[in-house]
């Protein structure tokens, strides 16, 4: 069994304080920007699963600077322990839709703070432009840049039903162009989409365990108040595991998974004023815990079924 630190998984927490030799936090941002899938350049309404502040729910205000959000995430950190080392992760909405001029000003603003490591781009695998991917190339040679694709699955039909907009070719193409120069690219998955079977799930990580990334979200569903899919669970509900079946589908998870990729999250949060269900991930601690004593009783690892 491969070893990182005290998990029996290939986590970022060990990846960064392999690399930085101490703990790095995370800086959640917004950067003001929209998304094609509710402009009306790909859709309306965004992707179904998605809250009002489309995925940012936990980042700062966009009324304020990218220098004055760093500056209150600090605060906010250096308040419960010492913490010298940051990720400025540009979370809300599509984090390279807006002219490249724009997007350049945002960017460099955030790494010129000397206890920035790293720079954390969530995006759609369709707003890869040529500019845009030459300004990230850019910055990776300043700063470590990350890009994080939300993919959710590799199926068609729930593809179609989550409204995401995209086909799986224009993924793999962002791939492709991000590995070229040299960033690494993390991946959002959603475990438990509705009409999902757990073979399903399997394919799609599977799937990733093959394509040239570095790191990997595997996201439980959160049903959100305000969203198209609160109203289709309420209307027509669909499967949400208690907290059991999910540990033991991760677990599954866990030990298909290539031990090269970097696990980013295992569950997931959800605001407590949002949250529909399912509500036991508001424990998250407690998730964890079980996960981490799930898979010692098990004896699962990360990579234990993996075959290249």
């Amino acid at each position: 069994m491969n070893r990182w630190g005290e998990k029996r998984y290939h986590s970022l927490d060990y990846d960064l304080k392999q690399n930085y030799g101490e703990k790095v936090y995370k800086i959640t941002l917004d950067g003001g920007m929209t998304c094609p899938n509710r402009d009306g350049k790909v859709g309306r309404g965004g992707c179904i699963f998605c809250s009002a502040s489309g995925s940012g729910d936990f980042a700062g205000s966009r009324a304020l600077s990218i220098t004055e959000q760093i500056a209150r995430g600090k605060k906010e950190l250096n308040g419960k322990r010492p913490v010298h080392s940051y990720i400025a992760y540009f979370q809300a909405f599509t984090n390279t839709y807006a002219p490249v001029e724009r997007l350049k000003k945002l960017y460099m603003e955030a790494i010129q703070d000397e206890e920035v490591k790293i720079l954390s781009i969530a995006t759609r695998p369709d707003c890869l432009g040529d500019d845009v991917l030459e300004l990230l190339g850019a910055v990776n040679r300043i700063n470590p840049v990350w890009v994080e694709l939300g993919l959710q699955t590799i199926h068609p039909a729930t593809a179609a039903f989550i409204r995401r907009g995209y086909e799986l070719p224009v993924f793999e193409k962002a791939v492709k162009d991000l590995r070229k120069l040299g960033i690494t690219v993390i991946v959002h998955t959603i475990l438990f989409l509705p009409g999902e079977t757990k073979a399903q799930m399997l394919k799609t990580l599977d799937y990733l365990n093959h394509m040239d990334i570095q790191g990997i979200k595997l996201q439980l569903l959160h049903i959100l108040k305000g969203t198209d899919l609160a109203e289709e669970y309420k209307k027509r509900p669909f499967l949400v595991p208690d907290m059991q079946e999910y540990i033991e589908f991760l677990g599954t998870c866990i030990s298909r998974l290539n031990p090269q990729i970097t696990i980013h999250r295992l569950t997931g949060d959800g605001p407590s004023d949002l949250l529909i269900a399912p509500l036991w991930t508001s424990q998250k601690r407690t998730v964890l815990n079980t996960l981490h004593r799930y898979l010692k009783e098990q004896d699962i690892w990360q990579g234990k079924e993996y075959h290249e």
